[in-house]
């Protein structure tokens, strides 16, 4: 195995995967050698297992050298767990993968070839879903369509974490500092090439889902309000509903005003109260947009991303010397025009 930088890094995150281990590190170094030789590394990430999941990841590293074991000081979650895991990757190319082997390793080959021919991000977009409930099934579509109305970007239908990107979508990625993490949504708003590669997903090898249903909401809350403000705006709309019902109490008041028909009392109470109730709202909306807007530029996220560039000094960086830029950018014109002249 290359000691440094190898062509291909695979990470897995395992929780309570100690019956998946040796078939994991099996299946996934087959496919590994098969598209770049020895020329692989293998990264299990053990997320505070309650069995001995970190003892099958060390018994895999002494039969296998290929395979690198991280051991966390808890249990995370999965996507803090994957994060460890690609933070430690070293290849050029990286690929994500689940312990439970419900998206198989040997669909590499079909993503290296994706990779080759021009794509930064090939995923796996799931076309039947074995194993799994019509509740799963259906509640898992309606998280995708929620998450991509809610969005300023289109997160890919039936596609999980299961993905090969390339390294200058690793450190795109990596340079995002949020803690509650949706990877895959992060992964699709860094852009570039993006393309789906379909398969069938088998059921889980072995051993019982981590995912359940009080996991898999707080997953979409972290989904949604990672890369949307738009819950803050309900207020906003609810101040517009209020002052709708006031306009009418309003209307109908002077209607009746007209008309000699006036009931004393319900009126004025409904229009004071509706009318108060939106000014409320209408001010929470308000600080709602400003903490939206605070909530998104703590992320620390980059405002840009490059993907190509004519400049052939660094054409094949994957990023690019920002400090240098934005000094040159903010140098008094004589010292540019001096630089310039080098």
């Amino acid at each position: 195995m290359t000691a440094v930088a190898p062509l291909l890094s695979i990470v897995a995150p395992c929780h309570n995967e100690e019956a998946n281990i040796a078939v994991l590190c099996a299946r996934a170094s087959a496919a590994a050698r098969a598209e770049v030789g020895e020329d692989f590394e293998i990264i299990l990430v053990n997320d505070g297992s309650t069995d001995r999941t970190w003892r099958a990841i060390k018994d895999a590293n002494a039969s296998d050298k290929h395979v690198r074991g991280l051991n966390l000081s808890r249990n995370y979650g999965h996507q803090l767990a994957l994060t460890a895991g690609l933070s430690a990757a070293r290849g050029a190319r990286i690929l994500m993968l689940d312990a439970d082997l419900q998206d198989p390793p040997e669909l590499l080959g079909e993503m290296m070839r994706a990779i080759d021919e021009g794509a930064d991000v090939a995923f796996g977009q799931r076309r039947r879903r074995a194993g799994e409930t019509l509740f799963k099934r259906m509640s898992a579509d309606l998280f995708y369509r929620g998450v991509s109305a809610l969005s300023d970007f289109a997160l890919p239908r039936n596609a999980g974490d299961f993905r090969l990107i390339t390294r200058r979508v690793l450190e795109d990625f990596l340079a995002m500092p949020e803690r509650h993490r949706f990877v895959r949504g992060m992964i699709a708003w860094v852009g570039y090439r993006q393309v789906a590669v379909p398969y069938d997903r088998d059921a889980r090898h072995a051993g019982q889902t981590k995912y359940t249903l009080g996991k898999m909401v707080r997953f979409a809350t972290d989904a949604i309000t990672s890369f949307s403000t738009a819950p803050l705006r309900v207020a906003g709309m609810m101040s517009l509903f209020a002052f709708f019902v006031a306009a009418l109490a309003i209307v109908y008041v002077l209607w009746s005003v007209i008309a000699g028909s006036t009931a004393p009392g319900w009126a004025s109470v409904l229009t004071a109260v509706s009318f108060f109730s939106g000014a409320q709202l209408l001010s929470t909306a308000i600080i709602g947009e400003y903490l939206g807007r605070l909530y998104i530029e703590s992320k620390g996220r980059p405002l840009f991303l490059v993907a190509d560039t004519t400049d052939e000094n660094v054409a094949s960086a994957s990023r690019l010397d920002w400090d240098k830029i934005r000094n040159a950018l903010i140098a008094p014109p004589a010292a540019r025009r001096a630089a310039g002249s080098d």
